[in-house]
């Protein structure tokens, strides 16, 4: 998204007001991946879901933010940012209510998706309008720095929030709660937002919906090949179409993206050596994340009987220090570059999820998980922003606009895609168990795909091994400079 000047004309007295309402609409996108995790349980068990099409709940909202935020971002340049992110607003507040009502599973996933292109339309408009309200330099480091705060304080709150509303109130309220901020918000945008009145050079082209359209279609096709595959069998006609789809949907995304007037993706950018490996890393580190959130969710309550309000705060100590490690990165990546942390962030992370592949049926929280969930967040703490860094450090100009929108992308396709792989494992592992009782049948399927988990987080450590280097200069950004969702674990995001 472009950011001009004129873009600052006219805007209010006090830009923290505006910096407050915004990020109040990124709160809730943030909130509504973390409050949902505790839930998905309850959820499971209300609607009667089976076990390949609960991860949909989380998949369908993810792989549709993912799929659409460049889009997003685009429409903010044709519309303006204050149309665009009262859109965004007014449909993710009412697909919320719709969700609250329904009692249908395949409407729910299908309302999940849309409340992720809501999110997709949305965020970008958001942070793209703290940017125009601080000019470069120290304010808007530091308004950036409050924006990255963000999802950490959603995760937290989320989790014990959901937590609390899905115990006392029902797993509905996770989703009724955003009518009344979405309300404020919608009520508030035009009174403090400025107008963003597009150029003639905003204009210059119509969005690439066919690109969102082909990515996103090519992802689920991924994503439902995986899913399915454990109930189907892997060499199923059905699942290996699935799988076919895919390919051939990515390879006309590609065949798209090279002969459109304005792509979604300037796919020149791949050959930037940084930005192909941070976008692999962003995608390898995010898939495991995911995957891993899921598992002990479902260890908690299935396996150890957890309540939904135990289990948020069973996962607390998760965003606390990832937001206490995440806040001294950038004067770290300054002083040393991100390269080396780039490589021992994958391997705590691994550590992390290594100790928790191994949990029994009648675990110890403090043995068996808490351990993990301590050495788990400093790695990704230690990995997120210098991730940023390396896909900005010494990219050119014209390649500004897409690098922070490509990497939030990969993000959410690789969790989307990640949580199929290892949510397929578990049920893979699960159903060949059939002799074992069904905890015991379960509990290894959770381990077996935690350790799956691990190996897909290790690719992201050989990629910064060898494929990541420092530039000369170690002062690299380690912000994003354009509109995109900060760097969320998958408690935060989704």
């Amino acid at each position: 998204m472009l950011i001009t000047n004129a873009d600052r004309v006219g805007r209010p007295t006090g830009p923290w007001k505006v910096f407050a309402l915004v990020a109040t609409a990124q709160f809730m996108v943030v909130l509504d991946t973390a409050i949902i995790n505790v839930a998905l349980p309850v959820i499971k068990r209300d609607l009667d879901f089976g076990d390949s099409t609960i991860q949909w709940v989380v998949t369908a909202y993810v792989l549709a933010f993912g799929g659409f935020l460049l889009l997003g971002g685009r429409l903010a340049d044709l519309l303006g940012r204050r149309r665009t992110l009262l859109m965004g607003m007014a449909a993710f507040t009412v697909v919320s209510l719709l969700i609250g009502v329904n009692s249908s599973v395949p409407l729910l996933i299908v309302l999940r998706g849309l409340q992720g292109l809501a999110a997709a339309v949305m965020s970008p408009a958001a942070l793209s309008t703290v940017l125009t309200q601080f000019p470069e330099g120290h304010e808007r480091s530091r308004a950036l720095g409050f924006w990255s705060m963000v999802a950490t304080g959603g995760a937290a709150v989320g989790l014990l929030l959901g937590g609390v509303l899905t115990q006392y109130a029902g797993w509905r309220w996770n989703f009724f709660i955003n009518v009344p901020v979405g309300v404020i918000v919608l009520a508030l945008v035009p009174r403090l937002v400025p107008d963003h009145r597009p150029g003639s050079r905003d204009r210059r082209g119509l969005p690439d919906a066919p690109g969102a359209v082909l990515a996103t279609a090519g992802l689920m096709a991924g994503v439902f090949a995986f899913s399915q595959a454990p109930e189907w069998g892997w060499a199923n006609p059905l699942t290996l179409i699935c799988f076919a789809a895919c390919v051939i949907l990515l390879a006309a995304f590609v065949f798209n993206e090279r002969r459109a007037a304005d792509p979604l993706v300037d796919l020149g950018i791949f050959t930037i050596r940084n930005v192909s490996g941070a976008n692999g890393m962003m995608a390898t580190v995010f898939a495991g994340n995911l995957g891993m959130f899921f598992l002990l969710t479902l260890y908690m309550q299935d396996i150890e009987h957890y309540s939904a309000i135990r289990t948020g705060l069973a996962f607390l100590p998760f965003p606390v220090i990832l937001g206490l490690v995440s806040t001294r990165m950038a004067g770290l990546v300054r002083r040393f570059g991100f390269r080396r942390f780039l490589i021992m962030g994958p391997v705590l992370v691994i550590i992390g999820m290594l100790w928790v592949s191994f949990l029994p049926v009648h675990g110890s929280y403090a043995v068996h998980v808490l351990p993990g969930l301590l050495v788990m967040p400093l790695g990704y703490g230690m990995s997120f922003a210098p991730m940023y860094a390396a896909a900005t450090a010494g990219t050119p100009q014209r390649f500004a606009g897409v690098t922070s929108g490509l990497i939030a992308t990969s993000q959410q396709a690789g969790g989307a895609l990640g949580l199929a792989v290892i949510s397929g494992t578990a049920g893979t592992v699960t159903a060949s168990l059939t002799h074992d009782a069904l905890p015991q049948a379960l509990t290894s399927g959770y381990n077996v795909a935690m350790a799956v988990a691990a190996g897909i987080t290790a690719i992201a450590g050989l990629l910064a091994a060898l494929v990541i280097r420092t530039p000369r200069r170690a002062d690299t950004p380690v912000e994003p400079s354009v509109p995109g969702p900060s760097p969320q674990p998958a408690s935060t995001c989704s």
